[in-house]
């Protein structure tokens, strides 16, 4: 699929499954430190394992919910008023770098990176969906350290396979790197320069631009 502004035609269970099945090839890779040491060894290895990734991507499948949102409001931006929607992307790319630079990113990162923070919270865990809620807590900490990076997706084509595969790179190292903290604010710095190009070099953001060439196979 090409990059394009908006939903790309899809519908609601469509745009949601596409952004599970993308979250599932970006997040898990740095994932599989904490998968192998929750599922330990023994009986029940499958449950907990499977159980863990489905809490965790439940929550990435409900922040998909405000991507589609966001590509839905992208995509008429970009309809009526490309200038307009590619200073909006600029401010997006901008303010994603910020974050990377920010606080409440390193916060974050540092419960991400913590295996045993997890394993102690969720130790007190119980029921048939401990491992359920295993996953969905541990997602909420990484939606909190890479929100900013699925926004900026949004703004640089969903569908990018580059875009999507340089961020899944940075998400995989700035967790399990050591130095993963300098990862991350490369990053931000990355973005934050994107973003002063893009009213200059549009086609950077095809998300909230649609080229001549785009417009004209419509």
């Amino acid at each position: 699929m090409t990059s394009a502004p908006g939903t790309m035609g899809l519908g609601t269970a469509e745009f949601l499954g596409l952004w599970t099945v993308m979250m599932a090839a970006m997040m898990l890779p740095a994932l599989l430190p904490l998968g192998l040491l929750y599922a330990g060894e023994g009986r029940g290895l499958a449950g907990r394992t499977s159980g863990l990734v489905l809490g965790y991507l439940i929550v990435w499948t409900v922040f998909g919910l405000l991507a589609l949102a966001l590509s839905a409001v992208a995509g008429r931006l970009a309809g009526r008023s490309d200038s307009v929607a590619v200073w909006v992307a600029a401010a997006v790319l901008i303010a994603a770098g910020a974050y990377q630079l920010s606080p409440m990113k390193d916060r974050c990162l540092a419960f991400c990176r913590s295996p045993l923070h997890i394993l102690m919270r969720v130790g007190s865990y119980r029921g048939v969906t401990r491992h359920i809620r295993a996953g969905a807590y541990h997602g909420a900490f990484c939606v909190g350290c890479c929100w900013s990076l699925m926004v900026a997706l949004i703004a640089l084509g969903i569908m990018n396979l580059a875009w999507m595969a340089a961020f899944t790179v940075v998400i995989t190292l700035e967790k399990l790197w050591r130095h993963g903290t300098w990862v991350a604010i490369a990053a931000g710095i990355g973005l934050i320069a994107l973003g002063m190009l893009a009213p200059w070099h549009p086609g950077l953001v095809p998300g909230l631009h649609s080229s001549p060439m785009k417009m004209a196979g419509m």
